[in-house]
């Protein structure tokens, strides 16, 4: 699988939080990557980076957002966003590393998505 650095996610990213209300999500901690090769048939991933290894390396909590170009870069700019803003949901509001669940008890992630993504539109006009 060969990865690379996605400057045009990470502005997509910037723009997102800059638009939606979502003021616990740090961008300078948000890493974005381009891959190819992989067989998984996702548009994006989230990646997590556990308690552990910010103890043991002595550095703040950080995700890597990872998008598959083979389908990412398909899609249209709307369905972009709205796969973007779907991985930033995974993202806890203490911030901490950890990854939040696509169903929780008090909620249903693309469900939140959906309703995100509707309002990052009406705000984006």
């Amino acid at each position: 699988m060969d990865w690379e650095k996605a400057p045009d996610v990470k502005r997509d990213i910037v723009k997102i939080l800059k638009t939606l209300d979502l003021p616990y999500i740090k961008p300078s901690r948000i890493y974005c990557y381009r891959t190819q090769g992989s067989k998984s048939r996702s548009y994006a991933r989230i990646w997590s980076f556990p308690k552990i290894f910010q103890d043991a390396l002595e550095i703040e909590p950080a995700y890597v957002i990872e998008v598959l170009s083979r389908h990412f870069d398909r899609l249209s700019e709307d369905d972009k966003k709205h796969v973007l803003i779907h991985e930033l949901l995974h993202i806890p509001k203490n911030f901490s590393g950890a990854l939040v669940p696509h169903l929780t008890r008090s909620r249903k992630l693309e469900t939140e998505a959906k309703r995100l993504f509707k309002e990052y539109k009406e705000l984006s006009k």
